[in-house]
């Protein structure tokens, strides 16, 4: 979704991390969190497409769901490749939801950083900084600022007001037409300059 409105929108996103379970409110992967994960991930799947790799929460090994490392691995990436940000958190999620990688283990992120034109050992040492940690929790409260009670949120920040763009996952066929009409009828002078008009042709 956010692809598709990078292509129809000259508006920047910026990627806050959330934080969903970090630090002192992760928890145990035990039988209720597998419960409560399948019953999750089905719901994602059904509405967005978003395949997951169940497997995972096969796991008896004590392995606590903390999103702590892997929401400090996008501020880090965020820190050292601004522009990668984005798509290395859809390699993070992809990572995670649909090939069973533990994205908590620091050992992972060699792997998924290549590709993104960073040094490896260079985004690992900074990833275990107490500076990108201090960032991420400015995150986590930038976030909590803005209201942001659940994730996926999307917010549109005009400066002097943030406005919600809608809840949770909306696909990108009922978000591109709402958002288009709503920058028109808010913003007419900047419009031209901000969407395409509604064939296509002109941006």
């Amino acid at each position: 979704v956010l692809d598709a409105l990078q292509e129809n929108f000259t508006i920047p996103i910026r990627v806050v991390a959330g934080g969903l379970r970090p630090g002192p409110a992760a928890e145990p992967l035990n039988a209720r969190m597998r419960e409560t994960l399948a019953h999750h991930w089905e719901q994602v799947a059904e509405r967005s497409g978003q395949p997951f790799d169940h497997s995972f929460l096969q796991r008896n090994d004590g392995w606590v769901y903390d999103t702590e490392l892997p929401d400090t691995a996008v501020v880090t990436m965020r820190q050292v490749r601004p522009s990668a940000t984005l798509p290395f958190f859809v390699r993070l999620q992809r990572a995670f939801d649909a090939e069973a990688v533990d994205i908590t283990d620091p050992g992972v992120y060699p792997d998924l950083v290549d590709g993104f034109e960073v040094d490896s050992d260079d985004f690992i040492q900074l990833l275990a900084s107490p500076e990108m940690k201090a960032k991420t929790w400015q995150d986590f409260t930038e976030a909590r600022r803005l209201g942001v009670t659940g994730f996926p949120a999307l917010l549109l920040d005009e400066g002097d007001r943030i406005v919600s763009a809608g809840p949770g996952y909306v696909p990108a066929e009922t978000l591109i037409p709402a958002l288009r009409d709503w920058i028109l009828q808010q913003h007419t002078a900047l419009a031209p300059g901000l969407v395409c008009d509604l064939d296509g042709e002109i941006c």
